[in-house]
């Protein structure tokens, strides 16, 4: 007689590693990571690490774009295109990142996308020129693409139905440590050194997500249950699956949903800096002190929204901050000239609503698609939003010439109104176990 647990079984000891006691002892604030087991927080650990570094590499752009703009005299939609050429060509390394995934496994994909996006952000600081520049950038979008998703489901595949939204919210937190370091390394460097090299400088520094593949190769592996589901599906990492009856609907609204959010979110990450220092006037010094408070709340906002995904359910919450996320953005807009401090104290908001809106949607994507076509679903969906979404702050960089900066920002509310539309589309999907 076999013994072999049942594939939905999760949080088994052969799935997780975890003890009676770990299992016992799952509630609490950190239950969530206790539950993981010692497999799963390793595997957490890599895709934190790996979002975290994703985060920083791409945030050099927004960081560097006045200084670029200078150096090879760009005018606004041309700086704007920087960002949009990255978010576009990211849905095709998204998209081939799930496929990769689905037939080679998640870790294995997972450091591909983390040495693409590495080499070609090292590869900016030396571009001659803005058609170089835009070229590597695109080829970073490759990379760039892929971590995200790949982490996500990677976890998600160790989570309890329990924990899932928690835990998911607390890998998206690690964009915040991302953005955090990058506004750092932005304020050392722009401080020390001449314009003209320190936006190589940043671009070089992206050399620092290479060392996190070096250590996930010894120490990272795929969830053993999922891994089981997978090797006997006929239809893994298959695009046509995703575009079948069954999860036609899904795939479409999936879409739709992260062209609203992310359409609104890189609207804001990419343009509040040069807002910031062009329109309010800031220094270096002082544009670094004002994004504090924009990333502090975008920590906390991603911890709280992995918690509310669990509470209130996944829909419930990216309504709820799809709603706050374009009323924040309307009023830190219109602020007044010369009101800086209350520049400062609705950052907070801002941030904590912008990323609360993310939290859930590690667990729910992962939620929404079959074991065999997970990677291939949530890459393809989360990144072609990406992509149409890119749309967005290209429109502003060319609406921010008659516009203003500020004026053409609240064109993001748009995007959080399409999410919340999309929403009427697809199911809550809140306990439901992955096997």
């Amino acid at each position: 007689m076999s013994t072999t647990p049942p594939p939905q079984a999760l949080t088994n000891d052969p799935h997780t590693g975890t003890t009676a006691s770990e299992r016992a002892a799952d509630g609490g604030a950190f239950g969530w990571l206790r539950a993981l087991g010692p497999r799963g927080r390793r595997a957490f650990a890599g895709a934190f690490g790996g979002f975290a570094l994703d985060s920083y590499d791409y945030f050099t752009l927004p960081l560097s774009m006045v200084a670029l703009a200078a150096y090879f005299g760009l005018d606004s939609g041309q700086t704007g295109l920087l960002t949009t050429v990255t978010l576009v060509v990211s849905a095709v390394g998204g998209a081939l990142a799930g496929v990769v995934a689905d037939r080679f496994g998640r870790v294995r994909a997972l450091m591909i996308t983390v040495i693409t996006y590495a080499v070609f952000t090292v590869a900016c600081g030396f571009a001659p020129n803005y058609e170089t520049l835009l070229v590597f950038r695109a080829l970073q979008g490759l990379g760039f693409g892929g971590e995200w998703a790949v982490g996500a489901i990677l976890v998600a595949e160790y989570a309890s139905a329990k924990h899932r939204g928690r835990t998911l919210g607390a890998i998206q937190s690690s964009w915040a440590v991302g953005w955090a370091l990058a506004a750092v390394m932005y304020t050392v460097v722009f401080s020390l050194l001449d314009e003209d090299l320190a936006w190589r400088v940043m671009f070089w520094t992206g050399a620092l997500p290479a060392l996190l593949v070096v250590w996930m190769r010894r120490r990272v592996q795929d969830a053993p249950e999922a891994v089981a589901v997978r090797e006997q599906s006929s239809e893994k990492g298959s695009f046509t699956a995703i575009f079948k009856p069954g999860l036609l609907r899904t795939t479409l609204f999936a879409g739709l949903l992260s062209t609203g959010v992310q359409g609104g979110y890189y609207t804001l990450a990419t343009w509040v800096p040069t807002y910031l220092k062009t329109e309010r006037d800031l220094s270096v010094v002082g544009t670094g002190g004002y994004l504090t408070f924009l990333i502090s709340g975008a920590f906390l906002g991603y911890l709280t929204g992995g918690y509310l995904t669990d509470r209130l359910g996944r829909r419930r919450n990216i309504w709820l901050f799809a709603l706050l996320s374009a009323v924040c953005i309307l009023a830190y807009a219109n602020i007044p000239t010369g009101a800086n401090t209350l520049l400062l104290v609705l950052g907070f908001p801002l941030g904590f609503c912008m990323s609360a809106i993310f939290s859930g949607f590690g667990s729910f994507l992962s939620e929404l698609y079959p074991t065999a076509v997970r990677g291939t679903g949530q890459g393809f969906t989360y990144n072609t939003g990406r992509a149409v979404g890119a749309v967005f702050p290209t429109t502003v960089g060319f609406l921010a010439e008659s516009w203003g900066v500020g004026g053409a920002l609240v064109f993001g509310a748009i995007g959080y109104g399409i999410a919340a539309l999309a929403l009427l589309g697809l199911p809550e999907t809140r306990g439901k176990e992955l096997a």
